[in-house]
Formats: structure tokens, C-alpha cells, sequence
């Protein structure tokens, strides 16, 4: 597995800090799992502000929107390329900021998608973003000399079009399996637009923080993964121990003692408030417990279900699991010895690892609405990958997929619709896993696109070897919503910090859908989860702001303003201490609930107050 980035250095707090709050959540030192806190700065530490004075080189010339396509041309000398979308070799520029191919007499105008076959190449070809060009540098790294920009058209065009047309189709009325999202509709392919969304803004979007718990003491690197929200109660995974709060006010609800720390569970949670986990026991003998535990749990009254684990195929050790989800109602853990199964309300076996003749292993499952194992056979080294769409209770494959000879890890970012992820040839360059999105048919098991998304230009992450652990990506209404990494603002002086946008993918045909959801000046902004057709965000701030949830319309991708955090310096940095990225964060009914998954020892005694287990923010 790969090793987590090193933790940043603990930034220094004012003496005049409330205590309780202060200084960002230090992430433990590299070992087991991910840290709490990326390894460089970027998302979730606070902006500095700008240096005094005017700027050292005179601002270019108005740039064109971020986010719109462009069309080839003949490109001014020194203008630079536009940031954030990935680039070809000059003979064949695709539209600006996605995917595409050069405009020929009679294709669309400035500022559409340009048309391509429904289904992209199923080898990596030359001149696709983040694939290696005979000779030269990887697609999409840097900018060359024969850049296609025409600035004049790009302003005329975006005053004309107004941020483009907005797709109308069909709602097919399915709901989303996530946890917070109890309704709306969403496409299996194709057009689709906005709306239907549960969440909607209060009339005081400003927040306060509502209740928080200080890390426990612990003494090495320990893991309490796991956060769930229903309608009755927020729950936090501790140190050997499960948790129900009030969602509101934090009170105490239930506690639910465990044997071992919580190693692996999933964010799906049953439309009558039950979900799984995978637990940590200690065998005879051994001096390391191990994930070999797995259980149901309500989450609205604390009563365990049930506890099972699984010998190994030689009956003397119990299989050790890196995964588990929930998906139409079956528990479904894998790993490196093969997957199993249970029922979510009783707890029945369905299946059990087993050993084939072509040696394949289902590694992991992804959940929600319905259930895909993603499938190894064969070398280790050289392995066969196969997605497969199961029958829930059986195991048994409906549909399948075969990735693209070379991946070594398939991750799944959603099962309904079913949108995979991998990191082809290891192109993306960035340790996100991620360099292209497979849309796929998971009736027929049928590839609809495949979206190339070279990792130096969007931020969606998936973690290197696992299989249903993809972050700042959601896919539903028909479309894949990914983040672009942050940029310069194009607001010369009166800029105040990097920035991103949201854009999104049609899953049918691979296009760009027009249009954006900007973070705005010094912001940046997340996917967090579907809400009906909608994408609940989360957006960083600048150093001066709070940061905030909000609301994207599917179709037309305009935000509405959900919550705003204070701007407070010790809130706000015991908030960013928590990120996206290696934290696990909640949104529902007003409410922001931000919670660790892993704890490491405090540096000093000062820098344990400072430190939080979980923290809960929410409107009026």
C-alpha cells in the first residue's frame, strides 16, 4: 500500500486562543492509514493574505472565463494556457477544458462540447490527457507554444451565451443510496436537470458551532473510522466504542462498547437507519489485533445486530478485512484473501472467500443502491481486473466490465449510476489514483465514456488500493461532478487567493456539460454527496472567512448558500483541521458535522486541547 504524505508542521496558535479550539487537528505520523491532515498546505489551511503594495508584473489581459471550451486558432505569442483542464499536442487541441477534438466546419460553435462517439477508445491513445506522447512530456503537464486561445471571442461568446445551455431530459425517480440524501431524482445516463433536492437554505445561513468532543487519550496510531447521520441521531465511532449523539445539541443517546477500535466502515446507511462496520479483535496468540470482525448496527437505537467473521481457507486464523460497505441490503466485506457477505437484518452468510482455479478474488465492493465487486485474477503483479454488477443475495455476477490491461486498482465512485475510477498506465502523477472515469451500463456491463481526467488539473481523489474510498467526486443526475485543482484568481490585483470550480460530465456520451459552479475569490470547493439532482459542496475560505456548505443545482450548477461557518481564527481552525480529503464530513438538515479517522498521540499537553475526536456546526 502507499504511504501516507508526511504531516505538516503544527502552525503556530496565538496565546490569547480560546481553549478547545486553536490549532488545525495535527495528523499522526505515517504508518496506518491516511493522515487527518494533507502533507502540504493547500485545502483546509488557512490563505495568507496578499503582500502590500501593486503587483511585480502588470496583470494580462482579461482571460477568458475559467471553465468555458475553447476553440483552435492562431494563438496570441505569449499568451498562457488556460489552467485547470487538460491539454493535447498542438496538431490535435481539444476544446478548452475538456476532452475533445479539433472544430471542424459545421460542428457546433464556440462554447459547446464538441461531439464524439459515445464510446471513448478502450486504449489509452496518444494526445489524450495524462497519456505519454512518443518523444515529448506527458499530455496535460505543461503548456506548449501553439496554445489556442482567442480572448476577444471568448468574452463576446460568454456575454452571448451567458454560461451555456442547460440539458433538459428524463428523471427516472430513483433515490440515492448515501447517507443524508433520502430523495430525489437522478438519471442512469444521458441529460437530466436540477433540482429535487432535500436540503434547502434557512432563512440565517450563519452558523454557529454546536457541540464538539476533544480527541481521548490514546497512545499510538489508532483508527476510529466511522460517521453516520439519520434523521434521529448523529454517531461517532471512538476508541473501542460507538457513540449515538443528539444531532442537535450533542447530548448522549446511546454507547455501544466494543472488544476492538472500528478499522473499516461505510458511509451507506438503510432507508430504516442501519449500516455495517468491520471491527478490530485480538486472536490467541497474536500480539496485533486485526479487522476480522464484522457487524450491523441500528444506528438509531445502538443495538448490534449482529458479529461474524470467517475463517481462512486453511480453518486457523480468521480473514482479515480492508473493506466493507452496505449495497440493496447485503454487508459485504473484501480483501486480500477474497470477499464475503451477510444479510444486513439478520446476519445470515450469503458467501465466503473461495479459491478458484484462475486465482480470482473479489478485493472489494462498492454499496448503495446496488452492489459491484470489483474482481482480481490471475499474477498479482499482472492481474485482470473485472467489475461486476451482483445479484445481492447470491453473489452472482448480472453484468461485467473488463478495465483496461495495466490497472492495477479499480475504485468505484458510484454503483447507481455506476462510474468507476483508475489511474491508466500511472499517468496521473499526482497519487490521486485517479486518471480517468469509466461510465458504465451496469445492466449490460457495456462502457458508455470514458472521461480522461489527468490529475495535475481536477482534484477528485481515490485511495491507491482501495475500492469504495473515493473523495471530492459525486456522480448521480445523469452527470460526474468533479472539483479542478485551485489556480490563480483571474481577478489581477484585486485578487485575494487561489480558487476552483465544479464542472461536470455527461456519463452518457463523455461530453463536458457547459457551465461551472465557481468557488469565488480565495475559496475552493468539494463535492461532499448527491442530494437528489443537486451536489452538496463544501467550500474552503480564505484566511478572513468562514467556510461553507452549499447547494449546487444539477443542471444549471448555481450555488445556494447553505451554511456559513464564523470566521472566528480558533473556530476556524479547529474547522479546517478537519479535510475533505482524509476526514469524514456530514451535511444534513442545517448541519455540519466533521469527524477524525485516526487518532496519534498529542506533542505536548497544550496541543491535546487542541485536538477533537468530532465537532458539529449549524444554523438557527
Amino acid at each position: 500500500m502507499s504511504q501516507p504524505p508526511q504531516p505538516p508542521q503544527q502552525p503556530p496558535q496565538p496565546e490569547d486562543a480560546p481553549k478547545g479550539f486553536g490549532a488545525p487537528q495535527q495528523p499522526p505520523a505515517p504508518g496506518f492509514g491516511a493522515p487527518q491532515q494533507p502533507a502540504a498546505p493547500g485545502f483546509g489551511a488557512p490563505t495568507p493574505p496578499p503582500p502590500a503594495g501593486p503587483p511585480s508584473t502588470p496583470p494580462p489581459a482579461t482571460p477568458p472565463g475559467y471553465g468555458y471550451p475553447q476553440t483552435p486558432g492562431t494563438p496570441p505569442p505569449a499568451a498562457p494556457p488556460a489552467y485547470g483542464y487538460p491539454q493535447t499536442p498542438p496538431q490535435q487541441q481539444p476544446g478548452y477544458g475538456y476532452p475533445g477534438q479539433p472544430q471542424q466546419p459545421g460542428q457546433p460553435g464556440y462554447g459547446y462540447p464538441t461531439p464524439q462517439p459515445a464510446t471513448q477508445p478502450m486504449q489509452p491513445q496518444y494526445g489524450t490527457p495524462g497519456a505519454p506522447v512518443p518523444g515529448g512530456q506527458g499530455g496535460g503537464k505543461k503548456p506548449n507554444t501553439q496554445m489556442v486561445i482567442i480572448i476577444a471571442a471568448v468574452v463576446a461568446v460568454a456575454l452571448i451565451v451567458g454560461g451555456g445551455i442547460w440539458y433538459v431530459g428524463k428523471d427516472d425517480g430513483k433515490s440515492d443510496a448515501k447517507q443524508g440524501d433520502t430523495g430525489g431524482a437522478k438519471g442512469d445516463g444521458g441529460t437530466a436537470t436540477g433540482g429535487g433536492g432535500k436540503e434547502k437554505a434557512p432563512a440565517n445561513t450563519g452558523a454557529k458551532v454546536l457541540f464538539q468532543t476533544p480527541q481521548p487519550k490514546v497512545t499510538d496510531l489508532t483508527s476510529v473510522h466511522g460517521s453516520w447521520l439519520t434523521d434521529k441521531v448523529y454517531v461517532k465511532s471512538g476508541v473501542k466504542e460507538i457513540v449515538g449523539y443528539d444531532p442537535a445539541k450533542g447530548t448522549q443517546l446511546w454507547k455501544l462498547p466494543l472488544t476492538g477500535n472500528v478499522c473499516e466502515s461505510t458511509t451507506h446507511v438503510s432507508a430504516d437507519g442501519k449500516t455495517a462496520f468491520a471491527f478490530e479483535s485480538l486472536e490467541a496468540g497474536a500480539k496485533i489485533a486485526s479487522c476480522t470482525e464484522v457487524a450491523g448496527l441500528d444506528l438509531n437505537t445502538g443495538k448490534l445486530l449482529w458479529q461474524a467473521d470467517i475463517k481462512g481457507a486453511n480453518g486457523d486464523r480468521k480473514t482479515r478485512f480492508d473493506e466493507v460497505t452496505l449495497g440493496a441490503g447485503t454487508v459485504a466485506a473484501g480483501g486480500l484473501d477474497g470477499g464475503a457477505a451477510w444479510d444486513l437484518n439478520t446476519g445470515k452468510e450469503l458467501w465466503k472467500p473461495t479459491t478458484t482455479a484462475d486465482q480470482c478474488k473479489d478485493v472489494g465492493y462498492g454499496g448503495g443502491d446496488a452492489l459491484v465487486a470489483v474482481r482480481k485474477c490471475g499474477d498479482y503483479d499482472k492481474p485482470t481486473i473485472n467489475v461486476q454488477t451482483l445479484d445481492p443475495k447470491t453473489g452472482q455476477p448480472i453484468s461485467t466490465y473488463k478495465m483496461l490491461p495495466g490497472i492495477q486498482y479499480a475504485h468505484i465512485v458510484s454503483t447507481s449510476p455506476l462510474v468507476l475510477a483508475a489511474d491508466v498506465g500511472d499517468s496521473a502523477g499526482d497519487g490521486s489514483g485517479i486518471s480517468d472515469f469509466f461510465s458504465v451500463d451496469a445492466k449490460t456491463g457495456k462502457l458508455l465514456a470514458r472521461i480522461p481526467a489527468p490529475g495535475d488539473k481536477y482534484a477528485a481523489d481515490c485511495d491507491g488500493t482501495s475500492v469504495e474510498k473515493c473523495t471530492m467526486v459525486a456522480a448521480g443526475n445523469g452527470r460526474l461532478y468533479v472539483p479542478t485543482e485551485q489556480h490563480a484568481n483571474a481577478g489581477g490585483s484585486d485578487s485575494i487567493g487561489r480558487t476552483n470550480e465544479i464542472v461536470a460530465f455527461d456519463l452518457a456520451t463523455g461530453q463536458p456539460v457547459p457551465g461551472r459552479a465557481d468557488a469565488g475569490d480565495g475559496y475552493t470547493l468539494y463535492p461532499m454527496r448527491m442530494d437528489g439532482n443537486n451536489v452538496i459542496a463544501y467550500k474552503d475560505a480564505p484566511y478572513d472567512k468562514g467556510t461553507q456548505v452549499v447547494s449546487i443545482d444539477g443542471g444549471s450548477l448555481k450555488s445556494t448558500l447553505l451554511l456559513e461557518n464564523p470566521a472566528d481564527r480558533a473556530v476556524r481552525d479547529a474547522i479546517t483541521s478537519f479535510s475533505p480529503k482524509y476526514s469524514e464530513m456530514l451535511y444534513g438538515s442545517g448541519r455540519l458535522y466533521l469527524g477524525a479517522v485516526l487518532l496519534s498521540k498529542p506533542y505536548s499537553a497544550s496541543d491535546a486541547d487542541k485536538k477533537f475526536l468530532f465537532m458539529a456546526t449549524g444554523t438557527s
